[in-house]
């Protein structure tokens, strides 16, 4: 979807433990070069290739990557894009994610209990194919590198400016950006949107939901004409009242 001059939300459909899911990774760019916010599931990399094709930007135009936390659905897809031969790419995320995006430890939230509740939940049609497939990335997931560090409040000269916002509690070096020239907030997944509604983040999937609700205070500083959220999508309201609304939320 076109949001504006030089940024598109990108709609890709994972088929994920028997069923699908779809993520919203942003896409930036400029005359020079293309930004590509989180790298969705494993084995989406011709997804991204037609997104931007549908997008009208060359392929080889994207040099930049920005990984906005650890977790699989915003890495997936970073290994193939590091290994596609059309593509000279930097990879930048925030200094607390890198050694979890790069293998050097495993993914916060692929703890022994997580792995065998996410194993309990595959559905029993499943082919044993699948399964097996399935439970083998969790447990290596894949591994990618981190180039530069990103920084809170860091402003990147790309596709007309971008402010880095660290906003901790989905994750401890989760990164939310703000793009200026069209006034979009791309949230991450320190917000989502459900039925149309600015909510939180989803508490299942947030080990710190106080400290994750403190973080949206910093978007105060910004006048937010929308949000993209990782999962949901665009949303046009309000969004600075809405924003406070759910930062005061009591956990």
């Amino acid at each position: 979807m076109h949001i504006a001059d030089g940024i598109e939300m990108l709609e890709i459909t994972a088929q994920v433990m028997g069923g699908s899911d779809t993520i919203y990774p942003t896409l930036l760019w400029d005359q020079n070069s293309a930004v590509l916010i989180d790298t969705g599931f494993p084995g989406l990399l011709p997804k991204f290739k037609e997104a931007l094709k549908e997008a009208n930007v060359p392929w080889e135009q994207l040099h930049t990557v920005i990984i906005t936390h650890q977790d699989l659905d915003h890495i997936g897809s970073l290994p193939a894009l590091l290994s596609d031969e059309n593509l000279d790419l930097t990879v930048l995320a925030h200094e607390i994610e890198k050694p979890y995006i790069e293998g050097e430890r495993m993914l916060l939230k692929h703890t022994p209990e997580a792995l065998a509740a996410a194993e309990a939940m595959i559905p029993p049609h499943v082919p044993e194919e699948w399964r097996r497939a399935f439970l083998s990335v969790l447990s290596n997931p894949p591994k990618g590198r981190v180039d530069q560090i990103l920084a809170d409040g860091e402003k990147l000269p790309l596709a007309g400016g971008i402010t880095i916002i660290h906003t901790p509690g989905h994750s401890p070096g989760h990164l939310s950006l703000y793009h200026h020239n069209s006034r979009t907030l791309i949230a991450a997944d320190a917000l989502t949107v459900q039925d149309g509604e600015l909510r939180g983040p989803t508490p299942s999937a947030t080990p710190d939901m106080k400290q994750a609700l403190s973080s949206l205070t910093k978007f105060s500083e910004y006048k937010i004409d929308r949000v993209i959220c990782y999962h949901g999508g665009l949303y046009r309201g309000d969004a600075n009242k809405r924003i406070a609304e759910i930062a005061e939320v009591k956990v």
